[in-house]
């Protein structure tokens, strides 16, 4: 198993840099057709945390001693007379940038601040996630990959935020084939992929759909499974519709067997497209009129189709008089139930998640205050 996995490791980046480069595959993304455009956040914003970057932008410019002005004028001096550049002189700095110009001056202060401290790694704050929500705010995707792939700062974004929170930036402005030079250099730096890398990785494999982005995609599966990483619903639902669209129906239907709990609508949908493309016809119709006809209670949710779908299914059907009766007296319940939607497949597949927060305690979470011994509902305000 520890050879499959040097082995999966050492040809992932010869296929993910074939499908980069142009003349020898990917042509692009096609999605950009769907009615509610390409335009998705893959991230929640627990992870991406703009609106708490920007409110700390806001406290930092009130608290700085004198004007921002001033501020860049000193670290400019400090740059130019070869003086150390101190980790909070660049924490403010990153709040304090407002344009392109604002963060030409941080490039330079962060290639001098790690040229000064690339070997103190211990407990050492990361700046990487912090100067790509300044990109992310800004619109400076560019700026970002310039110096994620600058060679003199590798080590400077060590974390799997830094690289997620670009991949999601490029993704959002569909440039697919950018974001998976992102994912390449993230393997080449050696970042521990995270779940939410292989969710960006797979969707970019298949907003790229093609036959070299599907190779990647398995391949990047493959090596997680050796590694004992767990994917999400999400990511698996990314590679299956990728592998639907590449019309591989039987690795599609092997890897969505894998999906734990595939009761989400994006899963019921994709269970849809799979019967099309199998052409399990009769099966596909009594899935539809089992969820017409569930009696289920009322809090729990019944299974919704997108109406793309559907009318996939009716151009499968129409030339099977019996089947074509029976799927418009299902199509109009469903209607009546309230179970068709307008969004696309691909809409469901990138929509925007929301972040869950646990209402279960934590088994060791303390419930005693360390000074008074008082139940910490009491204690709080004393404290």
């Amino acid at each position: 198993m520890a050879a499959a996995f040097r082995s999966s490791k050492r040809s992932l980046p010869q296929v993910l840099r074939k499908s980069v480069y142009p003349g020898v595959g990917g042509s692009g993304s096609t999605c950009c057709r769907c009615p509610l455009g390409a335009k998705r956040y893959l991230l929640s914003d627990n992870i991406v945390k703009l609106k708490e970057f920007q409110h700390n932008k806001v406290a930092v410019a009130y608290h700085i001693p004198g004007t921002k002005e001033t501020y860049f004028r000193n670290l400019e001096e400090k740059l130019t007379q070869n003086k150390l550049i101190l980790k909070e002189e660049l924490r403010i700095l990153l709040h304090l940038c407002e344009s392109r110009d604002d963060v030409e001056l941080a490039k330079k202060v962060i290639s001098r601040y790690h040229t000064e401290n690339r070997n103190v790694t211990l407990e050492e704050y990361k700046f990487g996630p912090l100067f790509m929500r300044l990109c992310y705010e800004l619109d400076l995707e560019e700026s970002a990959v310039e110096l994620i792939k600058d060679q003199h700062l590798r080590g400077f974004f060590s974390d799997c935020t830094s690289f997620n929170i670009l991949m999601d930036m490029l993704f959002i402005k569909g440039k697919y084939k950018s974001a998976l030079e992102v994912l390449i250099e993230m393997k080449n730096q050696d970042v521990k992929f995270s779940k939410d890398t292989y969710v960006l990785a797979f969707a970019i494999c298949y907003k790229l759909n093609s036959p070299e982005s599907f190779k990647i995609c398995t391949t990047l599966r493959e090596e997680a499974l050796i590694k004992g990483e767990v994917l999400s619903r999400r990511a698996y639902c990314f590679v299956v519709a990728l592998a639907l669209n590449q019309n591989q129906v039987a690795k599609a239907m092997s890897m969505f067997s894998q999906i734990m709990y595939p009761e989400s609508v994006t899963c019921t949908n994709l269970n849809i497209i799979i019967h099309i493309q199998s052409n399990m016809l009769e099966t596909l119709i009594e899935i539809l009129n089992s969820a017409a006809e569930g009696n289920l209670p009322k809090f729990v949710k019944k299974h919704e189709f997108s109406e793309e779908v559907l009318a996939k299914v009716r151009e499968k059907v129409k030339d099977v008089p019996t089947l074509v009766a029976r799927f418009d007296e299902i199509y109009g319940k469903l209607h009546i139930n309230g179970q068709v939607t307008t969004y696309t497949l691909d809409a469901l597949l990138c929509h925007t998640p929301r972040d869950r927060k646990s209402h279960v305690l934590p088994l060791n979470k303390r419930t005693v205050s360390r000074r008074t011994f008082q139940p910490l509902t009491q204690s709080l305000l004393a404290e």
